[in-house]
């Protein structure tokens, strides 16, 4: 059976079969979601925000749990659309605002521009370049030198469970 799924700011709706996750749905939908760690739930890039139906979701595993508290944006409403899976009607979703990067390389192609929008870690969330701001090379120096995140060692007592 197939479920409803809101998709906010672009207020559109879409299906998902039953205990389908939330990351089928924004792919079926075009949405620039990185997926980093192939959708086990430990790397944050496919964060979300939950407007409405969190009960229609299958709760946080322990994983999940873990990667969501590396997330400075994070909020009482967020998931990983990679392990929400959907069980009923009313899900409503939110992508977080601003542009996710992959790598410092992603942000060197902006260098002498204006950033159009927050520019985000792709784990932490955390600002990397504010909107409106001037992207400067010392900028990335200094990005290089604040944004080291080491996987291995956060997740080496998680489970799945």
């Amino acid at each position: 059976m197939v479920k409803t799924v809101r998709l906010e700011p672009i207020a559109q709706e879409t299906v998902v079969e039953t205990n389908g996750n939330l990351l089928s749905v924004l792919i079926s939908k075009d949405l620039d979601v990185l997926r980093e760690c192939g959708g086990r739930g430990m790397c944050a890039t496919c964060h979300v925000y939950v407007r409405q139906g969190m009960e229609a979701l299958t709760p946080i595993n322990r994983r999940e749990q873990r990667t969501l508290e590396i997330i400075t944006s994070c909020q009482p409403n967020s998931r990983l659309a990679c392990q929400a899976r959907v069980l009923s009607n009313g899900v409503v979703v939110e992508l977080p605002p601003g542009m996710y990067v992959n790598s410092i390389q992603d942000i060197e192609a902006l260098i002498g521009r204006r950033a159009e929008q927050n520019l985000l870690h792709p784990v932490t969330g955390e600002v990397l370049v504010e909107e409106g701001k001037l992207i400067t090379r010392s900028m990335l120096k200094q990005i290089e030198k604040s944004t080291s995140f080491n996987f291995r060692d956060f997740f080496s007592n998680s489970s799945d469970a």
